[in-house]
Parts: structure tokens; C-alpha cells; sequence
């Protein structure tokens, strides 16, 4: 089956307290977005490309490519109001009969072994969601309440997620509800069943300008 990404680079990173956008910040002299392409790339180098950028910035994104030679064929399509809409944007230009994964461009430190274990599971089971297991205790917070939970009934959710792109695209179909926080809720509300697998941990998305310095860091100590 062919391969295609969505990488969902829509937001603007207001907590990164920088006046570039998130996704073109230079982490050891190379924008955001463009690690995390080339981590597709060399996992799968004959991947479709689909990247999802808010309108104003399009131009920006070609200047920035010119500079840093990243001369790899890809579509670019406008983002939408909410992370949904922005994928339902990208998924109209992948057809059905392939596996689509979805991935957010903050998160450049996926490993290849991650992104190869999620197509090849979901071209065999229909759905992979990358996952990795709580480290710390949490609570339950119920109004001015809260109490202990087991954290082993838990898990952490990371992208890419890869999906048949007949089912994900069909799924796509349903209007928005705010719960519709990724693209394995969207699968899910269709009455199909989530299929977890390992992740790696270091697959941080960048949020604020401490997670900076540790992308930064695993960069230099090549460990992912």
C-alpha cells in the first residue's frame, strides 16, 4: 500500500514566547518542520508529503525551504480553525487504498523505529496509535475533589497515527466535537477499535522553550 503523512503544523506556539512560529523555530541550525519531515523521508523515502500550514505562512514556508535546500516534493494545503479541520484539509488530498498517518510537526524526535512499526501495524490491522506508559502518579480532579488513580490503566498518546485512509477519511466525515482531541478519537467514535504501540519516549512535542533545550539535547547525543 502507498504511504502518505499529514503533518499538521498548524498552530502558532504562543507558548513559546517567540515570535517565530513553532514550527520554523531552527533546532541546531534546521527549522522544526523540516527535521521532522526528514525523519519520514528516511524511514520511508518514497512517502507522500501533506503539510498542513496556516495561510500566512505559505510563503514564509517556501523561502524556507529554498534556504535550507529541502527540495522534496510535497503538497502544501491550509490549515482549518481547530486541529480537526486541519487534518480533514489534509486528508482530501490522499486517496483511499494506502495508509495515511497523521503527525504533528512539533514533534520532531520521532524515531524511525516508531514510524515504521506504526504503518506496518496499521496496513495490518487498520489503526496504530503510537503509546508509552505513565512514569509518575496522577489524581483524579473532580471539581475542588481529587483522588489517587491507578496509572497502569493509563497511557500517553503520540503521533504519528496511521490509519487505512478509507476508514480515517469516512470517520472524517462526522461533524467536530470538542473531544475530538486526535485522530484516533475521530476512528473510535466510527465503532472501530484502537490498536497501541510502543513509542519512544524522546517523541516530545514542543510545547514551551524548556522542551527546546531538550530536543536540542537529544539531538547532540544522537539518541533517538
Amino acid at each position: 500500500m502507498k504511504k502518505y503523512v499529514i503533518i499538521v503544523a498548524g498552530g502558532t506556539g504562543t507558548r513559546m514566547n517567540n515570535v517565530v512560529p513553532k514550527q520554523f523555530i531552527e533546532l541546531l541550525g534546521k527549522p522544526v518542520l523540516i527535521h521532522t519531515a526528514e525523519k519520514f523521508l528516511s524511514a520511508i523515502p518514497d512517502i507522500n508529503i501533506v503539510i498542513v500550514l496556516p495561510l500566512a505562512l505559505h510563503e514564509e514556508w517556501s523561502k524556507i525551504c529554498e534556504k535550507h535546500n529541502f527540495i522534496t516534493s510535497h503538497n502544501v494545503v491550509e490549515g482549518g480553525e481547530t486541529r480537526y479541520h486541519s487534518v480533514k484539509r489534509g486528508l482530501e488530498l490522499v486517496p483511499d487504498a494506502c495508509v495515511v498517518g497523521i503527525h504533528d510537526a512539533a514533534r520532531p524526535l520521532v524515531s524511525r523505529e516508531t514510524i515504521l512499526n506504526a504503518y506496518t501495524t496499521a496496513e495490518k490491522l487498520g489503526n496504530a496509535c503510537p503509546s508509552i506508559p505513565l512514569n509518575e502518579s496522577i489524581r483524579f480532579l473532580k471539581g475542588v475533589d481529587n483522588c489517587a488513580v491507578d496509572r497502569t490503566h493509563y497511557s500517553i498518546i503520540q503521533t504519528p497515527q496511521c490509519f487505512h485512509s478509507d476508514l480515517i477519511r469516512k470517520a472524517f466525515l462526522k461533524a467536530y466535537k470538542p473531544e475530538f482531541t486526535d485522530d484516533a478519537s475521530v476512528l473510535e467514535s466510527f465503532g472501530e477499535k484502537i490498536n497501541l504501540i510502543e513509542g519512544n519516549r524522546e517523541n516530545i512535542k514542543l510545547t514551551t522553550p524548556q522542551d527546546l533545550i531538550i530536543a536540542e539535547a537529544l539531538m547532540k547525543s544522537n539518541s533517538i
